[in-house]
């Protein structure tokens, strides 16, 4: 049976920023420097990346429409012209709830920083965010939606509360430094920046030292990102005792933006991955109706 339409959904006002904020650093893939450059945008203009480092520039709307797939990362393309690891930085803005932003950069992948949304954070928080007259459109799940197999697997549920939460597990096996892990989040912007922003990503060494090997990540370093080996993350000291499910909790929250509207319901994701986070959009957008009131409220 399907559950009820939550009875009095919170329509919110759409936001933007109130000037341009900036962050430099380099892509964990690439090696290559980059800066990004987060500029305020109309309602309804959602996220939009900016290439400004091609000739036409070329602008990439943050949406499934544009996604590709690409390991261990989410990539955007139009006609060939692509933004790369978009992820971190898609959480920090769906997280704080900065719903209209245009993204300037100078090169195809985003800055690693320490493999977390902190700096994205820090960046849209060093400036006000201002509330735009239009609603923001929101998509509420009614009845239990899940992509995946039975042992990697990401489902949407219906929830009697307006609201996105969200719970996350991994099984690394209990006899490994990872081990099995679980994270639960009503997600808030104060949530966000309190439990989920500063998790890093992580690695285990086997797959560090072969990507190495492919002539990838060579800019990184340990310090960089968490690098797992037997006894724990090498040159490097968790922030969390289950930091690693908490930035797979961040790395779903960034690809679910990809809705381009807000989510009502309850996520979880058994062992899944960037992938199945965008199977999940896709059944999403197919399946339940993304409401848009064009009234101002209250």
């Amino acid at each position: 049976m399907s559950a009820r339409p939550v009875a009095n959904p919170c329509f919110r006002q759409q936001t933007t920023i109130a000037a341009p904020v900036s962050v430099e650093g380099f892509g964990f893939w690439s090696g290559l420097g980059v800066r990004v450059e987060i500029r305020p945008a109309p309602a309804h203009s959602g996220i939009v990346f900016v290439r400004s480092d091609v000739d036409p520039q070329v602008r990439i709307p943050a949406t499934i429409d544009y996604r590709v797939e690409s390991p261990r990362r989410t990539t955007l393309s139009v006609r060939g012209t692509t933004v790369e690891m978009v992820e971190h930085i898609l959480a920090a803005l769906a997280g704080l709830r900065v719903d209209n932003c245009e993204i300037w950069v100078d090169a195809a992948e985003m800055p690693g920083m320490d493999g977390s949304s902190r700096a994205w954070v820090d960046a849209l928080d060093s400036v006000p965010h201002v509330e735009l007259d239009a609603v923001r459109p929101y998509l509420y799940v009614t009845e239990p939606t899940r992509v995946g197999t039975n042992d990697t697997w990401v489902e949407a549920r219906p929830t009697t509360q307006a609201g996105f939460f969200a719970k996350a597990r991994i099984d690394y096996g209990k006899h490994t430094a990872i081990g099995r892990q679980t994270c639960e989040l009503d997600l808030t912007p104060a949530s966000f920046r309190r439990e989920l922003a500063s998790a890093r990503t992580f690695i285990l060494q086997e797959e560090a030292r072969w990507l190495l090997s492919q002539g990838l990540c060579r800019r990184a370093t340990s310090a960089d990102a968490l690098v797992f080996d037997d006894d724990g993350p090498i040159n490097n000291t968790l922030l969390f005792e289950n930091e690693c499910v908490r930035h797979k909790l961040l790395d779903m929250i960034g690809d679910l933006a990809l809705c381009g509207c807000d989510l009502v319901g309850y996520f979880v994701a058994h062992c899944s991955g960037h992938r199945l986070n965008a199977e999940l959009v896709r059944a999403l957008l197919t399946e339940f109706q993304v409401v848009a009131d064009q009234r101002r409220s209250a």
